[in-house]
């Protein structure tokens, strides 16, 4: 997308109460819903296969890996954000500079859903479909390029195929 788009679709947002409301709670929300059923997973898991079982170890130990990995490949790519590079107000409170690739966000996303995808296929399923849902907000809200929340979800796929299925 280009400079004009992302003007535009803030601008789309941002002039109409229910749209802003909107983009903003789906913003907010989403990513809140993942987070919440990682943990409660999480517990579950630790409760019926063991604390120290190796499906709870990888539940854990892949996603927080991935999560380390991403948030010091974002600080050294320190990428400009679409709000920065075209110079407006996104319709959601965010004035973080730079970090933008990949979408961090998105990444988490696609590493929980592989996660969920490891343990119950049809829950890894759904939670493809939310990681999915949270990467177009990105976009949709204006705080991310396209080739950020892509990139962000390769990356939570690959390595989620890699760490889940491959080893």
């Amino acid at each position: 997308m280009k400079g004009e788009s992302y003007k535009n679709m803030s601008a789309y947002f941002q002039e109409n109460k229910a749209r802003n409301t909107t983009i903003k709670a789906l913003h907010d929300v989403l990513p809140l819903v993942m987070y919440i059923f990682y943990p409660v997973q999480l517990i579950t898991l630790g409760i019926r296969e063991g604390f120290g079982s190796e499906v709870f170890l990888r539940f854990t130990l892949i996603p927080l890996g991935t999560l380390i990995l991403i948030t010091v490949v974002r600080a050294i790519i320190n990428a400009k954000r679409p709000y920065e590079v075209y110079d407006y107000t996104p319709p959601v409170n965010k004035k973080t500079k730079g970090r933008s690739f990949p979408s961090r966000h998105t990444v988490c996303a696609f590493i929980i859903a592989m996660a969920f995808m490891y343990i119950q296929l049809r829950l890894g399923i759904i939670m493809l479909i939310l990681a999915a849902l949270i990467g177009v907000t990105r976009v949709l809200a204006g705080v991310h390029f396209v080739r950020d929340v892509i990139g962000g979800a390769a990356i939570g796929i690959i390595i989620g195929v890699l760490g889940f299925f491959v080893f």
